[in-house]
């Protein structure tokens, strides 16, 4: 089998495993950089492969957009298009439509929106939209579903509906295939009931790994734990659970104690557009005056290229001076400072003996603690 998943070793709900693709091996728990348009924003692929980056995420609706997916696939797909040989994903385009286009009609179908690109009107659905990301070749990609705000009932028991149906559809779509897998995804917003509903329909159909939607998307912290409390647990044991578009290190390090074992997220590398940097101690603005003089690191201690070469002084000039370098050195650091993040929690549930716990609470005691600089 081209996939599979194995749980190396659980520490309550968290679990180290490996999800095996074409493209090779995915040891999770993992941080996915995201490359909305076949590129993460300022990094190069070298770059990613020397922090320890596995799996990059792209988006089916921009590229649906422009470049266009058949234009992709003439190309050799995703993989030979941007030039990056491990594991890809793409998420359905889902989000996107319902969060940047200008719609103009959903209905049980689809969805005709018009493209932010050039107010051309454009249709998605549950075929269309597994098409797509079959012709861009990615090794994981995802149903097409309604994301609703998580706190409406009303429009979350709606997109319950439509986001079983089109699953099914896209199954249908996509007959199992050893190169390319494809998953499901569970909506219902923070309502216990319309998960376990949602969670049900997708079992039914039955997919190789399912995702948890809908969530880090204008309910509170407490909600999307308690949310995660109850709808992880009701998802198979033995596929890969994905939590999408979730990225503060706080919210990786409480979700992987409660069993989910994918992660992406723009966070990381837009806030480095904006001078900020993850740190243990919070985040941190390098854009400050009071990084002037100062010759030490972003992070005493962190491995990444930005903080072995460059002092917080240099990179506040770079900031001020406007420079494009910055970009990349902040978004480095940032991506490192995630996927370390993840090395060291699957590290602690593989030592077991409670390590898991330790490091999450002496983790979430430092960073909750610090404030932005």
């Amino acid at each position: 089998m081209s996939f599979y998943f194995e749980t190396v070793k659980t520490d309550k709900k968290a679990r180290a495993g490996v999800f095996h693709t074409p493209h090779g091996a995915l040891h999770t728990p993992l941080f996915a950089p995201v490359g909305t348009q076949a590129t993460v924003k300022a990094v190069m692929p070298r770059d990613l492969r020397e922090i320890g980056a596995s799996l990059i995420l792209a988006n089916t609706y921009h590229l649906f957009l422009r470049p266009g997916s058949e234009l992709i696939a003439a190309m050799g797909g995703l993989h030979r298009f941007m030039a990056w040989d491990r594991p890809i994903l793409t998420d359905s385009g889902g989000f996107q439509v319902f969060s940047l286009a200008k719609i103009n009609r959903i209905d049980d179908d689809g969805v005709t929106f018009r493209s932010h690109l050039d107010g051309s009107a454009r249709r998605l659905t549950p075929e269309i939209a597994t098409r797509v990301q079959q012709e861009l070749g990615a090794d994981i990609f995802m149903c097409f579903d309604q994301c609703p705000p998580p706190t409406d009932e009303a429009t979350a028991t709606l997109a319950v509906a439509r986001t079983s149906a089109w699953a099914r559809r896209c199954r249908d779509a996509h007959p199992e295939d050893i190169r390319q897998a494809l998953f499901g995804i569970q909506q219902g917003g923070i309502f216990e009931h319309l998960r376990a509903r949602s969670s049900a329909a997708l079992l039914d159909v039955g997919f190789p790994g399912y995702a948890v939607g809908g969530l880090a998307v204008g309910e509170s912290k407490d909600e999307m734990v308690a949310t995660l409390d109850f709808c992880v647990p009701m998802l198979p044991a033995d596929k890969p659970r994905y939590l999408m578009g979730v990225g503060a290190p706080d919210d990786l390090a409480r979700a992987v104690l409660r069993g989910i074992d994918l992660f992406d997220c723009v966070l990381p590398t837009r806030i480095a557009r904006h001078g900020a940097v993850f740190t243990p101690d919070g985040t941190v603005n390098m854009g400050n005056a009071g990084h002037a003089r100062d010759e030490n690191p972003i992070q005493v201690g962190c491995d990444c290229m930005t903080c072995t070469h460059f002092s917080r002084g240099y990179l506040r000039h770079l900031i001020k001076a406007k420079e494009l370098l910055p970009h990349t050195l902040l978004s480095i650091h940032n991506l490192r400072f995630l996927i370390r993040h993840m090395e060291a929690m699957r590290a602690a549930i593989l030592a077991g003996e409670g390590q898991l716990e330790a490091y999450v609470e002496a983790f979430l005691d430092r960073y909750l603690r610090g404030r932005p600089a």
